[in-house]
């Protein structure tokens, strides 16, 4: 199988598995990342989906150039969901990439698709493109300049040079850098922080920043309000005040 898919209590763990081709992107890859990610959505007993990479050398390179070259373009990059059938994924629960190795190219762009980032300390990320006549079409030129100042997201994108795991998290582009070994327990550890609190607040806080991201503040208040006015209405909240008063574990509703 070109993806593994493992859960762990409310956490499953999706991991793109062709080491002996650096994790790069085929047709029957893409289209197992948007069966493991569909089953995921649809899986009220998962609340947090964590992507890594097999092996230790790269968390993806990208596109599969012999899979496009044989015609495979369509499966990898064409459906509705986009580049790996994730980088245009309207994915309502938290993300977040593991990075083992390399994420280059669509590597990377699979990476920004994600919420979170946890990345091992010899990890690299870059969009080189451009070094083939090619621009970052899986959303790379979309993301880049959210995540980073725009002067670092056009050096990346205009020479295609790489950035490490310690520059990239002084920069703000990912949330961890640990050693390889720690990789996998470190994401966890994060994603089982957010699988603690409820589901359904937590996909419209994602919800909310997302949407608002850019907007004037009266329309960005206009989302929120609603927003909030939704979870403060529904079960939760007076769950949450509850078990704090009890001092027990919350039971969260799901849907």
């Amino acid at each position: 199988m070109s993806v593994d898919r493992e859960k762990r209590g409310n956490v499953e763990i999706v991991t793109i598995n062709r080491p002996e081709a650096r994790n790069a992107i085929d047709g029957p890859t893409s289209t197992a990342i948007g069966e493991a990610l569909e089953a995921t959505e649809n899986d009220t007993d998962v609340w947090v989906v964590i992507i890594t990479g097999a092996g230790d050398k790269a968390f993806s390179a990208g596109m599969d150039l012999k899979a496009f070259a044989s015609g495979q373009i369509a499966e990898i990059a064409g459906g509705k969901n986009g580049f790996a059938n994730i980088a245009n994924r309207n994915f309502k629960k938290p993300l977040i990439a593991a990075v083992n190795g390399a994420a280059l190219a669509g590597g990377c762009e699979i990476m920004l698709s994600c919420d979170l980032v946890v990345a091992a300390d010899h990890a690299v990320f870059g969009i080189p493109e451009v070094k083939r006549g090619l621009i970052a079409g899986g959303g790379g030129l979309l993301r880049l300049p959210k995540r980073l100042p725009l002067s670092i997201a056009l050096e990346l994108a205009l020479t295609g040079e790489p950035i490490d795991a310690k520059r990239a998290f002084e920069l703000g582009l990912i949330n961890k850098v640990v050693p390889l070994d720690n990789l996998l327990d470190t994401a966890l550890e994060l994603a089982n922080k957010i699988a603690e609190n409820a589901p359904v607040a937590v996909k419209a806080s994602k919800k909310v920043i997302y949407e608002t991201y850019g907007l004037k503040e009266q329309e960005a208040w206009n989302i929120s309000n609603e927003a909030f006015g939704g979870i403060f209405a529904g079960p939760d909240a007076f769950e949450g005040a509850m078990a704090f008063a009890e001092k027990r574990k919350p039971n969260w509703s799901v849907s």
